[in-house]
């Protein structure tokens, strides 16, 4: 027999809220099955599947716009789409990377020149914040590094 669930088993199942289920049906991201006449709706593993899916795509970083996209393509027949799909975001996410690295050491340097500080002048980190110079997380590195 076929595994059937209320919409909150459906939730405890994929570990969702049942309310992030309606969202994902009026976004268009999950169906709604039919209720019976004097009955309540029943979802199957489909859905379950699906809220997985939804899931793992977010956890990678793909938007709910992005994961529609991804869902049209569900049919395992779109690989060189799903494969454009998953490069873009790899490079959104190598740029973000870029960017933290950036702030990273940014940050790191300020830390130091506080820690260095000892009191004797205003704090170097807050005088950075301050005037507006702690960092510029797009600017490039002159050696063309991150």
């Amino acid at each position: 027999m076929l595994e059937s669930y209320t919409i909150g088993a459906l939730a405890r199942q994929a570990g969702v809220n049942v309310e992030t289920i309606r969202y994902y049906q009026r976004r268009g991201l999950i169906g709604e099955p039919r209720r019976p006449p004097g009955g309540i709706r029943r979802y199957g593993e489909p859905h379950a599947e699906r809220l997985r899916f939804i899931r793992q795509a977010q956890a990678l970083g793909f938007s709910l716009e992005e994961v529609k996209e991804l869902l049209a393509l569900e049919d395992g027949q779109h690989c060189r789409e799903a494969e454009r799909l998953g490069a873009i975001k790899l490079a959104a996410v190598r740029e973000r990377l870029g960017q933290l690295r950036r702030v990273e050491r940014a940050l790191a340097a300020l830390v130091d020149q506080c820690h260095r500080n000892a009191g004797r002048v205003r704090c170097p980190l807050m005088a950075a914040l301050g005037a507006g110079r702690a960092v510029n997380p797009h600017a490039q590195r002159s050696d063309g590094g991150e």
